[in-house]
Order: structure tokens, then sequence, then C-alpha cells
């Protein structure tokens, strides 16, 4: 019984497919367990990030109403300015004539 050039090579091709195979279910079922500890993570960050909406809001209202405050201080002082200058235009503009 003769064995050929040809079933040598169709035997190693075989067994070389047969090892790629084994090679890529184990790297799949790897990516699978990675991507399951990716989800955990996501899931928590995501958790932890819901959390911190409540103190984000809270200093977000706390802005909004310090800007307010100092929107409408600034406003009065303004005002307060400008009636200042404008009566001393209208005084200088009286005295001339």
């Amino acid at each position: 019984m003769i064995i050929s050039f040809a079933d040598v090579l169709s035997i190693m091709f075989y067994i070389l497919l047969i090892v790629l195979v084994i090679t890529l279910i184990i790297l799949v079922i790897n990516a699978i367990k990675t991507l399951d500890k990716v989800d955990k993570l996501v899931d928590d960050v995501s958790q932890k990030s819901e959390k911190l909406n409540g103190l984000f809001s809270i200093i977000d209202n706390t802005t909004d109403a310090v800007v307010g405050f100092s929107d409408t201080i600034i406003g009065y002082l303004s005002s307060a300015i400008g009636k200042i200058f404008n009566r001393k235009k209208e005084k200088e503009n009286d005295e001339e004539k």
C-alpha cells in the first residue's frame, strides 16, 4: 500500500484546518468572555452616572440661581450708574442753555 503525495497533502490540510477551527473556537470563547466583562463594566458605569445625575441637577439649579441673582444685581448697578451719568449730562446741557 503506497500513500501518494496528494494524500499526504490532503491529510496535512485537514489537520491544519482542524487546528484552525479549534483555535478560532477558543478565540471566540475568549472574546465572548471579554465582551461580558466589558458589558458588566459599562452597566456599572451607567448605574454610577445615574446616581450622580441628582448631584448634577442640584449644581445646575444652583448655577442658574446664582447667574440670575448676579444678572439682577448687575442690571440694577448699571441702571444706577447710567442714571448718574445721565444726570451729569442733563446738568451740563441745562447750564449751556
